[in-house]
């Protein structure tokens, strides 16, 4: 017979058979809650004791909020530091431990999956049939096989294409939850004052800021997928399509009507050596070949022949990023700062980003390296990321960080500052030196390009076009 019982801890209280596992979810402030929400949240067989985080400053010793995780958590789900896992593991007798990460290498996965074995529990990787949300309105996932592809401006170029085609297009963006977890449990950015009103860090204004000023479209964000998609689909201002724009490699959160992967070819081999990066390559219907002005032919061949490999069915685009500068003045025989965007350095590993490719194109006579001026949090962070090299990363997760941006920018000798974030940095902070904004926006090179893929998208799903 089976024994059932009343099954107490710190998270959940419910009665359990002696099916009940114990989970731990690792990630980093994004997928780990939406595999929580959409796997586990409201089922009974499972009781998830903790969440473990690294990536995130200060992110550990918060909680995944009650008013968010359901009626079998009334005191929340506590957060605790990655390398904390092991001894977790044991301590609250934890069963399954679900990877929840995304642009992570092989080796690095099958090395936790080691750590988390090792300590005496399962290893779990949950794929998109568990954790794909359904929407009632025709939906487009754009993402990547690496963070720093150019998944941002493929986003951007697609929804220009559907407004000039007269439809209504409404963006969401992959999780970035580092404030109130209950208060951005949906968001909703319509105007750049929308993301003061939400204390946004430097990393959200990057992806929801040209959204909202060069595309003049809504873009909702948020912890909870399935609030957010509801409102979404019932936008005020109309909604004819969805525009799922995800976050470093991983695979949507929706089920899509079209996917589209972007990969790049100054990192070759990475389309199939890092997860979810390959899942997303595997997955999508169009492949996006970018940056193919700037990679040799040796590499772009390398991804091709990956491509069709692994996704022979996907239809391919030629893409190249290409760049303008307003100030080329303040580049040109000049020592300049170059601040790139941080995820494309941290974890995306990139040498070079956008700032310094407009600093070598518009004839930069030095790149000053930051490194013996930074203070503070960024300290931290070129210790854990000493690929980044003579960069600044706009690194911005919290009030302390901003700090230490500002403050590092000023305490580095230059005669200007080169802007590669997608942002507008004079506003978030002050620069005392002169400085330039790159820009940067996606142009397909011949056929098939993406306004002939959306022509058959908008037939394919009969859309009205005003």
């Amino acid at each position: 017979m089976e024994m059932l019982s009343k099954f107490t801890t710190n998270t959940c209280i419910f009665i359990v058979n002696t099916m009940n596992k114990n989970v731990i979810i690792i990630g980093a402030a994004g997928r780990d809650f939406h595999n929580f929400n959409t796997f586990f949240r409201g089922v009974e067989n499972y009781c998830v004791v903790a969440f473990t985080a690294a990536q995130i400053p200060d992110i550990e010793g918060r909680k995944y909020p009650a008013e968010l995780a359901g009626d079998l958590y009334p005191k929340g789900i506590p957060i605790f530091a990655e390398e904390e896992l092991p001894k977790l593991i044991k301590d609250l007798k934890v069963d399954i431990c679900v990877f929840s990460y995304s642009d992570v290498p092989y080796p690095r996965v099958m090395k936790m999956s080691a750590i988390v074995n090792a300590a005496g529990a399962d290893f779990w990787l949950l794929g998109p049939k568990e954790t794909m949300i359904r929407s009632s309105k025709p939906l487009i996932a754009v993402c990547a096989t690496r963070t720093g592809c150019g998944k941002s401006q493929t986003s951007r170029k697609i929804i220009e294409i559907l407004v000039e085609m007269g439809l209504k297009v409404v963006a969401i963006r992959h999780p970035m939850p580092y404030g109130d977890l209950v208060k951005q449990k949906v968001q909703r950015f319509a105007t750049v004052d929308d993301l003061k009103k939400h204390n946004c860090t430097i990393e959200e204004m990057e992806e929801y800021e040209p959204h909202v000023v060069a595309q003049r479209n809504v873009i909702y964000a948020g912890v909870d997928y399935e609030a957010i998609l509801r409102e979404a689909e019932n936008d005020p201002d109309g909604c004819d399509v969805i525009l799922w724009d995800g976050g470093n490699n991983d695979f949507p959160f929706y089920v899509p009507d079209l996917m589209i992967g972007v990969v790049d070819p100054l990192r070759p081999g990475s389309e199939v050596s890092y997860y979810p990066g390959e899942v997303v390559a595997r997955m999508a219907d169009i492949i996006c070949i970018n940056k193919i002005d700037s990679a040799s032919l040796e590499n772009i061949q390398i991804v091709r022949q990956n491509i069709t490999q692994i996704n022979p069915k996907a239809q391919v685009i030629d893409a190249v990023s290409y760049i303008t500068v307003d100030k080329p003045d303040r580049i040109a025989g000049k020592k300049v700062l170059v601040v790139e965007d941080g995820p494309t350095l941290t974890h995306g590993e990139m040498k070079i980003g956008a700032g310094t490719v407009a600093a070598m194109k518009y004839g930069a006579a030095e790149q000053v390296d930051p490194r013996p001026y930074i203070v503070g949090k960024l300290q931290t962070t070129f210790q854990t990321y000493p690929q980044i090299g003579a960069l600044l990363p706009a690194m911005g997760y919290g009030e302390q960080q901003i700090k230490d941006l500002e403050t590092t920018i000023a305490r580095t000798p230059c005669d200007a500052v080169v802007i590669g974030t997608p942002i507008d940095l004079n506003r978030v902070i002050h620069i005392k030196q002169p400085t330039v904004k790159v820009n940067y926006e996606l142009q397909e090179i011949g056929y098939p390009n993406f306004k002939t893929v959306l022509r058959e998208f908008v037939e394919k799903y009969k859309l009205t076009i005003c």
